[in-house]
């Protein structure tokens, strides 16, 4: 197979920061710096802040208003009034709760990539897509970013510029839950108490209810349990808002709950059309450094995102990929469980994910250890065409192939019989050695456009004719 593989090549940059607030543990040592910046004269603060703005304005987009943030932060989280203060005192305070976070110290690698909302302005024949990567950081930490660019009519690709700013999406704090929402969620947990939910008003938002839920009088074990597991539901369902101004490339989805405080790994993007309306969904794996669970990103402009758990006895491992649109009327994806199989599964809720059926074990060599897919498939006039990776030898990853039924995607029609994409002396080498994989994959002008990572080091694109790969498929055996 002609599979061309381009010399662009991306690489992490330590360079890529962030700011975060910086948490100090002891109420003494909080209270010991306010004092300390207070007792600062005027010019020691100027001199100060001279010395912030020349180390530090230029790294990051309207620092200032990032410091007074979190100025404001430690105000409230210590119940304190610092009004007094001078606007200088107060950035000096907001920057010694300020830290940098380096978000691709350690890598930039497994995209995935889907048509960009926005396809005006462009040539004929190119496209505009956004391709999201995992990017991790000190302590090895993941989050998603994302790059966008064109693709030509000859399927070559070119990134956007980009500033250097980096900015975190921050969590929208006044979100609204409905009882029905918080019920279908509380199915998760033993023994839970669903009086506690009827005591809710019908809609609510996490600050009203926890208000309400912990002022109640009385109070069973079980019912106590209960509020402690509905703050979990809230914990791992979330909203995220960004300004629209700010351009795509410079956005950054951080961990901001417990369960996926260890990172959000490998987001598999898809575009999603249902009668007309599109929607970009992305699945990934969220780990708190004990333990995985399944989440889902909602995103229309991707400016706002919502975050949301996904639930059921089938969602039990990584790997989830949603198909493009529904079939039958349900929802579809392929998903991995038991760690080393393809599995199947179908819900009219995009949320709750009861069974899985089995679709494909390892049977040729480069994948007999493991297989799992590679991002959603993509549909053509023969079936849908999904990725897949395999494990083989010396836990060699590579990228191959297979083709599922347009009407009954249980049924594989084809396969291929070897590696689509490996990787070759220049590639093996890296942070994971030997390792070729992908998220996710765009069909462009009948070519296929695969950004795949690069033994855990870099992220590569390779792309390939769909009648060619399609003409390379052998039976299932």
């Amino acid at each position: 197979m002609n599979i061309i593989k381009d010399s662009l090549h991306l690489y992490a940059d330590a360079k890529a920061v962030i700011t975060q607030f910086l948490f100090l543990s002891q109420e003494k040592r909080i209270f010991n710096m306010i004092n300390r910046v207070e007792n600062l004269s005027a010019n020691e603060a100027d001199e100060c802040l001279q010395i912030l703005t020349k180390d530090f304005a230029a790294r990051h987009r309207d620092l200032d208003q990032t410091l007074l943030n979190h100025f404001q932060k430690i105000e409230e989280q210590n119940g304190i009034n610092l009004s007094r203060f001078t606007v200088a005192k107060k950035l000096l305070l907001g920057a010694f709760f300020t830290k940098e976070y380096s978000i691709q110290a350690a890598a930039l690698f497994n995209p995935s990539i889907v048509p960009h909302p926005d396809q005006q302005g462009l040539k004929s024949g190119q496209q505009r897509f956004i391709m999201s990567l995992r990017a991790t950081g000190e302590g090895h930490i993941s989050s998603i970013i994302f790059k966008t660019g064109i693709a030509d009519e000859n399927a070559r690709i070119t990134l956007d510029s980009s500033s250097g700013y980096f900015i975190c999406l921050q969590k929208k704090i006044d979100t609204r839950y409905s009882r029905d929402f918080i019920r279908s969620r509380a199915v998760l947990f033993k023994d839970f108490d669903f009086s506690v939910v009827d005591s809710l008003p019908e809609h609510f938002s996490e600050a009203e209810a926890l208000s309400l839920l912990k002022s109640a009088t009385v109070k069973t074990n079980v019912a106590t349990n209960s509020i402690s597991q509905i703050e979990k539901i809230w914990d791992a369902n979330y909203n995220l808002i960004s300004s629209s101004q700010i351009p795509i490339n410079e956005k950054v989805i951080f961990p901001v709950a417990r369960i996926e405080s260890m990172g959000m790994e490998d987001v598999r993007f898809v575009k999603f059309s249902d009668n007309g309306i599109a929607i970009y969904y992305g699945t990934y794996t969220a780990y708190d450094g004990h333990q995985i669970q399944s989440q889902l990103i909602e995103t229309s402009d991707f400016n706002e995102f919502k975050i949301r758990s996904l639930y059921g006895e089938a969602v039990s491992d990584k790997g989830m990929a949603l198909f493009p649109e529904k079939i039958n009327g349900r929802y579809v994806m392929v998903s991995r469980q038991g760690g080393e199989n393809i599995s199947i599964m179908f819900s009219e809720n995009i949320y709750e994910w009861k069974s899985y059926q089995l679709l494909m074990e390892p049977y040729y060599p480069w994948e007999l250890l493991q297989s799992g897919n590679c991002g959603s498939p993509v549909k053509t006039e023969r079936g849908w065409l999904l990725l897949i990776h395999g494990v083989g030898l010396m836990r060699t990853y590579v990228i191959s192939a297979i083709l599922l039924d347009l009407h009954d995607p249980t049924q594989i029609i084809g396969r291929l019989d070897k590696p689509l994409i490996q990787a070759d002396q220049a590639e093996r080498e890296g942070y994971v050695p030997n390792v070729v994989y992908t998220c996710g994959s765009m069909l462009h002008n009948k070519t296929l456009v695969i950004p795949y990572a690069v033994s855990d080091s870099a992220t590569a694109f390779a792309t390939i004719g769909l009648e060619e790969i399609l003409n390379e498929m052998k039976p299932a055996p």
